[in-house]
């Protein structure tokens, strides 16, 4: 391609990617001074790794050095390849105009002493010309070894303008000069990587500003600006779709009942709505189509600056970013793979200005802190649309399934609640706790342990079997059925949820983008192939020629790892999370040694021993709560560490794997306690004269006569509500304030040198740099899924655990809010159509919460035993003798010698004592074996496992059939769109062939105007200014 200037003449052009010239005309006062003439001054790109040096004492062509103050850039002496010859111009000729001269001037170093407007001032998210609006900031640290300022110099920052717009005039070189010091090799190294990159971003269009090194260490920002060129043509390829000129249509309910119900709905929920205009409008969709720049007469551009958002121009640029390449750094591809090497600390989009300023501008982020992420508006629905907008899809559709998972957990706990309130008023209906309490049927009990443990009467635990009744009643069957299908509901919602944003956030047809995002390597993957192929490189000839027959298949598996470069990080991985496993039983373990060498200790003591029972319980499970604290934390480092050594090849795929083995490892940690009370405790101990001991003298522990379903409720209520006070509220809260504390004063410390510029107001990217980084949303999806866990799996011996959660969620979601806007820095917009791998372990965690709960009625609570009770050996129907039946007899003139009890306290001699299962009495001819009965309770509870567990399940999917996963109005909308999209197209075309159709000879400028409005269909490109039109701007109102 070949462009033409009026002063130069033709000369290569090769558009935004490719190499490119500026050429201006300066005047000799303001411009480089040749002895009086007029003289051009080139933007020329260096050559990829050509590092870009600072002179303090560069020499013009006249031989003059800058003046006092002022610093620009030394060009290369030699000229670009392409570019023959000179160009200069006659003194006494015009410059091509003030517009032309505008965009010219480039890489100038603007002197901060130099007064700045207000508004230039007051404008913290633009470049210093306050015209260019910063998209994305790239930050880093470098450390001088010699540098010293010159007497009389003020101290002040200097900022550099690549493809800047802004000259200044030089001043005189004086006692100011900066003389900057030697950098050590690695300093020299990273310094030459970075203005490599930075001339290859530029070479991709993008514009540059940065600050000058004028300390001896200190922080520098890259601000980057995406000029309209650019943003079109990477919308054009990353296929975005933008709004067109067809105005907004209205998304129909399905009848007219419908719509009475929406707008009732509506109507009685508008004290709930937010505030902001993205939610008013939630029944209004634009008709969306990708960008193109052959079509950009169907799109209503009436500003360039705003056609797109802040979240998609820093989308953009981040795109850019990736997949630009630095041959300094080994080749590296992308800003991730510089930032693992510590060449950039850092690299985050803008907050749209302060969330708390008192002035009266708004913008998203001031909009968000006030109508979501304020705990004064709990009360609340969250503006999704406008979540979506600021911080993309993927978090927006962190919240709306946070939203809809809240919002379900309303009429879970209000049946939770009525269940326990149920077991309230019936505790004193309840026939086997009335018997347990009745004094006078002097059940006398075998004892707990050997030698200090007297026989003790049954109505003594009068207290434990009231409070079992609670949350062992007929009420908790049905409300584990419905807890399940709840589940199936839940996920199903959240389906047809996902499938309605999808539509209004335009995500159908993703796909390509999300195959897209698999072309970009993790750092540590390139990191691992280079090593490889450096590793096959070092073969001598000899192997080389042995080996030719498969090179041809070698060759594809030099530049990709396999699975031999993998298996000892499989091994590794299998290694250790059978190893953190097995620490996990090891500490549940030992917490049960706790208990036992405990209770056997307490029960020396008389003062100590009627209150054993409640100590143990209580300090075992907040012995767990700590472990459980402790080891999710270190779970979390591991698998983290554990997934970096499989090298995953993309961020997706190593986020999948984290995700998989972090939450196997904290599923293990927080559920194996639990599990050893619902399902183990009290099974293994055997009988009077033939207890089962762990070590020498001390026995199993039992479970409480009332059963282990009470201690499996305090235990499941003390770590759920640990978990989510502790860990999820104070680690959230107290742990970045910290880390932000911590990181101030580190900056304070390594400032070293103050300026004025401190004093001023700071600028939005050094507020924004002392936020917290994004890390992702594994954590917060961690959290939340391992409540659903104690919510659905344990249910049955827990009704008011989704009460507890919901209160948690309340807050939870303020919690999270507050937290991404004010204490994060903002995350890169990423579209996503779901939620990814979570959705899947929600959807196992369902399914098998429905066969614990049927073990945990089944096997922990009484509700089968009393079921066959009633219904096969009582006499007249009820529960009355159910506790004796329950009890066997022992003898105690067996007990082994040593284990009898010591000073016994009752006045008669016991002869049999009883003890909780079913075997055969003294008397009987196979003394203490397992009864008829204790087989009929087994094969009953195995029996109401399997109906319980295929009921629940084909309700479930009964359920999952009933709903369908896409609404009926959005996939009727989907096709209504599509015609739409066909109708509008057409007609635009019509108007545009009208247009072109118009007789040249109606007037003298009529030709002029078709071929105008014929260029507007065509690709942008420069104006005879030199800037970026927007071809299409003039069709806004066809």
């Amino acid at each position: 391609m070949r462009s033409f200037h009026p002063l130069l003449g033709t000369f290569p052009f090769r558009g935004d990617t490719g190499f490119f010239l500026k050429w201006s005309c300066i005047p000799a006062e303001k411009g480089l001074q040749t002895s009086g003439a007029w003289v051009e001054s080139a933007d020329i790109p260096l050559l990829p790794g050509s590092p870009r040096r600072l002179s303090p004492q560069a020499g013009t062509r006249g031989g003059q050095g800058p003046k006092h103050g002022q610093q620009y850039l030394q060009m290369p002496g030699p000229q670009a390849p392409g570019l023959q010859g000179s160009f200069r111009r006659d003194p006494g000729q015009p410059c091509g105009g003030e517009s032309a001269r505008s965009s010219s001037v480039i890489n100038n170093y603007l002197h901060a002493n130099e007064p700045v407007s207000l508004e230039a001032r007051l404008s913290r998210m633009h470049f210093h010309d306050n015209q260019r609006k910063v998209d994305y900031v790239l930050a880093y640290h470098y450390r001088k070894r010699g540098m010293h300022l010159a007497q009389g110099f003020p101290g002040h920052s200097l900022a550099i303008v690549s493809n800047g717009e802004t000259g200044k005039e030089p001043h005189a070189g004086g006692p100011g000069d900066i003389e900057l010091g030697p950098l050590d090799a690695l300093e020299e190294e990273r310094k030459e990587q970075r203005e490599e990159f930075e001339h290859n971003l530029m070479e991709a269009g993008l514009e540059l500003e940065k600050d000058l090194e004028n300390k001896s260490q200190g922080s520098i920002f890259v601000r980057i600006h995406a000029p309209w060129q650019v943003l079109a043509r990477e919308a054009e390829f990353l296929k975005i779709k933008v709004p067109t000129k067809k105005e907004t249509y209205e998304i129909k309910a399905g009848g007219s009942i419908a719509k009475k119900f929406s707008a009732a709905l509506q109507k009685l929920s508008s004290p709930l709505q937010p505030r902001v205009p993205e939610h008013s409008n939630n029944k209004m969709k634009n008709l969306s189509y990708p960008f193109s720049r052959e079509k950009m007469y169907l799109y209503n551009i009436q500003e360039k600056d705003t056609f797109f958002d802040n979240a998609t121009r820093s989308r953009i640029v981040h795109e850019i970013l990736k997949r630009t390449a630095c041959s300094r750094a080994n080749n590296t591809m992308g800003i991730n793979s510089l930032i693992a090497n510590n060449i950039y600390e850092a690299a985050y989009p803008l907050h749209d200005g302060e969330y708390n300023s008192p002035e009266d501008d708004m913008n998203d982020r001031k909009l968000l802190y006030q109508e979501w992420a304020r705990y004064g508006v709990f009360y609340k629905f969250q503006p999704i649309d406008l979540i979506r907008k600021y911080f993309g899809e993927k978090i927006g559709l962190y919240f709306a399934w946070l939203g809809l998972y809240t919002s379900f957990l309303i009429p879970s706990s209000v049946i939770g609640v009525i269940v326990f309130l149920y077991g309230c008023a019936t505790i004193e209906e309840d026939i086997p706790s009335r018997e347990m309490c009745d004094q006078q049927n002097a059940f006398i009990m075998c004892p707990l342990c050997d030698k200090s443990c007297d026989y003790w009467n049954l109505s003594s635990a009068c207290g434990t079997a009231r409070a079992s009744h609670l949350f062992d009643n007929p009420a908790t069957v049905f409300f584990s059925i419905f807890m399940a299908l709840w589940a199936t509901m839940f996920l199903e919602n959240w389906k047809r949820l996902q499938m309605r944003l999808g539509y209004f956030w335009d995500l159908t047809g993703i796909e390509e983008e999300e195959e897209r995002a698999q072309e970009h390597s993790r750092p540590e993957y390139e990191t691992k192939v280079r090593e490889k192929m450096l590793k096959e490189s070092n073969k001598s000839a000899v192997q080389k020629l042995q080996t030719n027959t498969t090179e041809s298949s070698n060759e594809d598996d030099e530049d990709k790892l396999t699975w031999k470069d993998r298996f000892p990080g499989y091994l590794m991985n299998f290694a250790s999370i059978l190893f953190m496993i097995a620490l996990t039983f090891s500490i549940v373990f030992g917490v049960i040694v706790y208990r036992i060498t405990t209770a056997a200790a307490l029960s020396l003591n008389k003062a100590t021993r009627s209150n054993v029972r409640v100590t143990v319980t209580a300090t075992a499970v907040i012995i767990n709560l700590v472990v459980i604290l402790i080891l999710d934390e270190i779970y979390g480092a591991v698998a983290n560490w554990l997934t970096k050594i499989e090298v995953p090849k993309t961020e997706q795929t190593f986020e999948e794997r984290l995700i998989l083995k972090a939450f196997l490892l904290k599923f293990v940690n927080a559920y194996s306690p639990i599990f050893y009370v619902a399902f183990f405790k009290g099974r293994f101990v055997g009988r009077p004269g033939s207890y089962v001991y762990v070590f020498d003298g001390y026995r199993m522990e039992e479970c409480a006569p009332g059963g282990c379903l009470m201690e499996l409720c305090i235990q499941l209520s003390i770590i759920m509500l640990g978990k989510q006070l502790i860990q999820n509220n104070i680690f959230e809260i107290g742990v970045p304030k910290l880390k932000k504390l911590f990181r101030k004063l580190k900056d304070e410390t390594e400032a070293g040198e103050t300026d004025s510029a401190h004093s001023k107001r700071p600028e939005q990217w050094d507020l924004d740099y002392s936020l917290e980084p994004y890390t992702g949303l594994t954590p917060e999806y961690m959290e939340m899924i391992i409540q659903f866990g104690f919510v659905t799996l344990f249910v049955a011996s827990f009704p008011l655990a989704p009460v507890f959660a919901l209160l948690n969620n309340v807050i939870e979601v303020r919690l999270d809010a507050k937290k991404f806007v004010t204490e994060l820095r903002r995350p890169d917009a990423v579209r996503t159509k779901d939620i990814g791998i979570w959705f899947d372990i929600l959807s196992g965690i369902g399914k098998f919460s429905v066969i614990s709960n049927a073990f945990v009625i089944a096997i922990t609570s009484d509700f089968i035993p009393r079921l066959v009770y009633q219904y096969s050996y009582s006499h007249n129907g009820t529960l009355h003798g159910f506790v004796n039946h329950t009890l066997s007899f022992f003898n105690v003139s067996q007990l082994k010698e040593g284990t009898q009890p010591e000073n016994s306290q009752f006045d008669w001699e016991v002869q049999f004592c009883r003890f909780k299962d079913y075997r055969e009495p003294p008397w009987a001819p196979n003394p203490y074996e397992f009864s008829k009965q204790y087989w009929f309770v087994l094969s009953a509870r195995l029996a109401f496992v399997i109906i319980f567990q295929n009921l629940v399940m084909f309700l479930s999917v009964l359920v999952d059939w009933m709903i369908p996963d896409i609404p009926t109005d959005i996939s009727d909308q989907i096709k209504k769109e599509k015609s739409l999209l066909v109708d509008f197209f057409l007609k635009e075309e019509h108007e545009k062939l009208k247009l072109m159709d118009e007789p040249a000879l109606r007037s003298p400028g009529g030709g002029d105007r078709s071929r105008s409005r014929a260029a507007s269909s065509a690709p942008s490109g420069q104006s005879q200014s030199g800037s970026v039109m927007s071809s299409g701007s003039q069709h806004t109102n066809v």
